[in-house]
């Protein structure tokens, strides 16, 4: 019985891994060419004239900052903490989020900072997230980072780590 269901279910997977693998590089290639320098920066509004965000910056949410803030806090090394957002492959969507604290940059890194927290997003994932807003999300079943709003996603799962890319 388990057999069957895997040999049912074995072409349906195999397509979707070869569909993330085609998007994936296809994405990979296209991000070579980007008239942004690698690590551009989002600062929060002040009052004094600055120039506006780029609308492919990433958004900040106060309680992510917060949050960011609190770990930070928590953290005896000299080392500051940054929150590394990256996309994968997988997830009931196609692709999905995962977060990490990290407490270096790579050469690929952009590097987005509001109110001293940093958000650290390499080249590739950055053209699944331009535009997104990061939040920190308590819940009665978990407590989480988590990308509410992407405007390079459509839809997702309920569970809100994985979605699906635009064509």
């Amino acid at each position: 019985m388990v057999r069957s269901a895997i040999k049912r279910l074995a072409p349906y997977l195999a397509g979707r891994i070869r569909e993330n693998q085609r998007l994936l590089s296809s994405v990979s290639s296209s991000s070579v060419l980007h008239e942004d320098p690698p690590s551009s920066s989002y600062s929060s509004p002040s009052p004094s004239p600055s120039p506006s965000p780029s609308l492919d910056a990433l958004q900040l949410t106060e309680n992510c900052v917060r949050r960011m803030k609190e770990l930070q806090a928590g953290e005896a090394s000299d080392d500051e903490k940054m929150l590394r957002l990256t996309v994968e492959t997988g997830g009931c969507s196609g692709f999905q989020y995962v977060f990490d604290l990290d407490g270096k940059t790579n050469s690929d890194d952009r590097v987005f900072e509001q109110e001293g927290v940093k958000v650290v997003v390499d080249n590739i994932s950055y053209d699944f997230v331009k535009g997104a807003t990061v939040d920190y999300v308590e819940e009665l079943i978990r407590a989480a980072f988590m990308v509410t709003e992407n405007p390079s996603a459509v839809g997702g799962c309920s569970c809100k780590s994985s979605f699906m890319v635009k064509q």
